[in-house]
């Protein structure tokens, strides 16, 4: 079992940057396809973007296409989501989740997920 900790979320202006780290335990974080999710007061939860356990393909919600990156460094057990031009309909709490198939966590969701961390948006 994996236990993953999200961390680098906070406040920032509409078009600003952030840069998201899910930090894994407990087992190697390359054992996993790994994705980020998003959910806004009162929706649900969304997916964000997934990447596979080598790190070589990568899949986005078409809401965030080319201004979020998804990374990882398997040698650091972290998995990375770099966002910019951020918008204020980006504002949500962000999950890390782990999974077996990046395509699997896209459609349905991780077998592991973070306790999340803030973003928001100003305008």
């Amino acid at each position: 079992q994996v236990q993953l900790v999200e961390s680098g979320g906070g406040l920032v202006q509409a078009g600003g940057s952030l840069r998201l780290s899910c930090a894994a335990s407990g087992r190697t974080l390359s054992t996993y396809a790994m994705g980020w999710f998003r959910q806004a007061p009162g929706k649900e939860r969304e997916f964000v973007a997934t990447i596979n356990r080598s790190g070589t393909r990568t899949y986005y919600a078409d809401s965030v296409k080319g201004r979020f990156t998804i990374s990882r460094d398997n040698a650091k057990n972290t998995v990375y989501l770099q966002m910019n031009s951020l918008k204020p309909e980006d504002t949500a709490v962000y999950y890390c989740a782990a999974g077996d198939h990046h395509i699997n966590i896209a459609t349905m969701g991780g077998d592991y997920w973070g306790q999340g961390t803030q973003v928001t948006v100003s305008s």
